[in-house]
């Protein structure tokens, strides 16, 4: 049996091996605590919460467009207007409702309460730090994401 490894300052101290052990698997277990049991299908989400305004290619030319006071997004263009890059974060404040906060002139739906219920995924931020996010608004961004144009 290993001995402890003794650290000043340190009251209770585990076996280096046992520990080392433990500190690899708590990402995992996150992961896996967190991870939906069905995979969420992004499509069906889109079909479901955004064809009927965007289309069902996303091009803004859904059968509602034409009811609307402006012409839904094309969604295809995402990337394009952003450099060359999908902006997920972005993307998924703006389908939640959270970027939109205040803006009356949005005739766009906040979806965020229909997309929280469900599981959670581990997404990791721009920033580098990871947080829990609904498995809907992910699949659906990510959906999104397959849609843009080259």
């Amino acid at each position: 049996m290993p001995r402890p490894f003794l650290q000043p300052g340190l009251s209770l101290i585990a076996p280096a091996p046992a520990l080392a052990l433990a500190l690899a698997l708590v990402p995992a277990l996150m992961l896996v605590a967190c991870a939906p049991e069905d995979q969420v299908s992004g499509r069906a989400l889109y079909l479901d919460y955004c064809a009927g305004c965007h289309g069902p290619a996303g091009r803004g030319d859904g059968p509602l467009a034409k009811d609307l006071a402006r012409r839904p997004a094309d969604l295809t263009g995402i990337s394009a207007r952003n450099g060359g890059t999908f902006p997920m974060v972005e993307v998924m404040s703006t389908i939640d409702g959270y970027a939109r906060r205040g803006d009356r002139a949005s005739v766009m739906p906040e979806l965020g309460i229909a997309l929280q219920e469900g599981p959670l995924v581990m997404l990791r931020m721009s920033d580098g730090t990871v947080t829990p996010t609904p498995a809907k608004l992910v699949a659906l961004a990510t959906y999104l994401r397959g849609l843009q144009r080259p």
